[in-house]
């Protein structure tokens, strides 16, 4: 495959994809491929199978909506909201209730013990523990840096209830994460 020319951009390459050009929407996947699995990766819980089906999805979504793209923001915006909405609706469809938590009484209490930073694997497991709207929540929050506003629209919740959630996930990650706690 040609390299493109020098002062090329995803802007054109969403243009040639969307008359059809396969190689420019190669360029556009090998570009923000990293970029959607992650976001997506995390919120399907660090399932990699999941993961990978999603980001899939997000990718063929992408190439049957790309004569949609109005170019009024990046096209890597547009991707990665795209796939993080592909990763919400499975959410969705897998039944998680809007403010579904685990119940407090399946973690024992070990009194407050301050949030240390824990190996990555461990933390992981910890998120992936989470109750799926809850996790949502802290992912797109603490990860991706969304508002509040914004994930309250994308969850059809209030945004004390998105607050609500990040703040309980967090409670809970405490826990899970408190030494002793099996994971």
């Amino acid at each position: 495959m040609p390299p493109p020319p020098i002062a090329w951009s995803d802007a054109d390459d969403a243009r040639a994809a969307a008359r059809g050009d396969r190689q420019a929407f190669q360029r556009l996947y090998r570009q923000h491929i990293d970029r959607v699995y992650g976001a997506v990766y995390r919120l399907a819980g660090y399932d990699h199978a999941r993961a990978e089906d999603l980001t899939q999805d997000a990718f063929v979504r992408a190439w049957q909506k790309l004569a949609d793209f109005r170019h009024e923001s990046a096209f890597g915006t547009w991707l990665y909201r795209l796939a993080v909405n592909v990763a919400l609706m499975d959410i969705r469809s897998r039944g998680a209730q809007p403010v579904g938590f685990m119940d407090e009484d399946e973690l024992p209490d070990h009194g407050e013990v301050p949030f240390c930073a824990a190996e990555r694997e461990e933390l992981e497991r910890a998120i992936a523990k989470l109750p799926p709207r809850a996790r949502a929540v802290l992912v797109l929050h603490d990860v991706e840096g969304w508002r509040h506003e914004e994930i309250a629209s994308e969850l059809d919740m209030a945004v004390g209830t998105s607050k609500a959630q990040l703040h309980r996930a967090r409670a809970l990650l405490r826990r899970m994460l408190e030494p002793g706690e099996p994971s």
